[in-house]
């Protein structure tokens, strides 16, 4: 028997994690690496949605608001809390990551107005540099943009940044994990240094919540935003959260004033009155629908515990590393994250100059025999390897490698054509 394929036989036997794989919906022939990008359904989101609808929405009605409904944004918050390292007061659930971002870069803006440089990466996600480049076009016109350039696009040391920082620099917004790359960012390095420039630090952990320990609060950390939909399993499109440390909640406003954010919104004042604390973040009437399919998921994560969640992502990471090496390196691959697995969140990423087509036979096997194996394809040339610890194995991570090798030395993957799927 290959020796890689006992190693991942005996680690699955020890693993104090397999059992959680149980919770998500699971089709046996089927293995994906794509948790990064959205989700497993947790078998009990099925149960929880189902009541939702069949009978706070069907049976009790407009009566769910009070009985269920107004205090859900909060009970989900705390839950986020935990797992990110903060306070429940200072985690806000409900709008898009997007807007979220939007909402604190615009507050953090205001508040340093004296300060007109922005600092970004070119590891950022695309969104957060529209967002930034919108900002400066419409509201901050005296502003300007740094993107710090990356090494190959994969890391950025720390001194890199220390350079960039100057007394002028207003804010620093930062992926936690690169999406691309998986390059992981040491938090409390880079909020120490831009409170020594008494700069502020937006963090975007939407490829980092529920695989990496986060802590917010022990790194003080300023400001952050997330999504719910991969890691944290909440479904496609689920509500994002926001951040706030404590202390900075009544220094900042949300530039969309609205009903939500009102400090007696059932009052219908027609005048505005900002609420206190986290609350004040918050725009319209929250999608329950979308809402209430979170807390499973979170529930899922709380019970493993997010320590035991990314010591296992850390060794499957090395395990991926090593079969990168061994089969994929000889067939013209290159790895795109950082060799150390300090560095590197719950993703690997390898290019080809045909990981398209690649990916694309991975998803549709021309054997129907053959297993479906879901990673994702992201421009050039990069196929996406995510670790998600409650439901990836280590043999699942050995078949992948191994069947990415068999497309390659078999051609299989000039079945497909080049033109691009919409969604990649």
């Amino acid at each position: 028997m290959n020796s890689f394929l006992e190693k991942a036989k005996a680690l699955d036997k020890i693993d104090p994690l397999i059992g959680f794989k149980e919770k998500f919906v699971n089709n046996p022939s089927l293995i994906y690496l794509d948790g990064n990008s959205l989700g497993k359904l947790p078998l009990k989101t099925i149960e929880t949605t189902s009541n939702i609808v069949k009978n706070q929405w069907g049976n009790r009605l407009i009566r769910s608001w009070n009985e269920h409904w107004i205090d859900l944004s909060n009970e989900i918050a705390k839950k986020i809390a935990l797992i990110v390292g903060a306070q429940p007061d200072e985690i806000f659930v409900g709008d898009t990551t997007s807007l979220n971002l939007y909402k604190l870069l615009f507050a953090a803006l205001t508040l340093q107005k004296d300060k007109t440089e922005i600092i970004t990466d070119d590891l950022n996600f695309p969104t957060d540099l529209y967002i930034i480049q919108g900002l400066i076009k419409q509201q901050f016109k005296n502003h300007s943009l740094k993107v710090l350039k990356s090494n190959n696009e994969v890391f950025i040391d720390s001194a890199t940044i220390s350079e960039a920082i100057k007394k002028n620099t207003s804010l620093i917004t930062l992926s936690l994990v690169s999406y691309k790359s998986s390059f992981l960012y040491n938090m409390k390095t880079i909020n120490n240094l831009a409170h020594k420039n008494d700069s502020l630090v937006v963090w975007d952990l939407s490829h980092a919540a529920g695989a990496t320990t986060i802590k917010l609060n022990e790194t003080n950390a300023d400001m952050a935003v997330g999504c719910t939909y991969k890691y944290l399993n909440g479904g496609p499109g689920s509500p994002a959260f926001l951040y706030v440390r404590k202390d900075l909640q009544n220094k900042l406003t949300n530039p969309i004033w609205s009903w939500f954010a009102h400090q007696k919104p059932f009052d219908f004042d027609p005048n505005f009155i900002e609420s206190s604390g986290i609350q004040k973040f918050a725009i319209s009437t929250p999608s329950i629908l979308s809402l209430g399919a979170i807390s499973p998921g979170l529930d899922i994560i709380l019970e493993a515990g997010i320590e035991n969640i990314q010591a296992k992502s850390s060794k499957q990471s090395v395990f991926l590393m090593d079969l990168i090496q061994k089969y994929l390196i000889p067939l013209n691959f290159k790895v795109a994250s950082p060799l150390d697995q300090t560095k590197r969140g719950s993703h690997i990423s390898i290019t080809h100059e045909e990981s398209y087509r690649i990916n694309r036979a991975m998803i549709t096997p021309k054997n129907i025999n053959e297993k479906i194996i879901i990673p994702d394809f992201r421009p050039p040339n990069l196929i996406r390897i995510g670790i998600t610890p409650l439901y990836t194995s280590y043999q699942d991570l050995y078949e992948a490698i191994i069947r990415i090798s068999e497309i390659v030395t078999s051609k299989e993957y000039e079945n497909f054509s080049t033109e691009k799927l919409t969604v990649t």
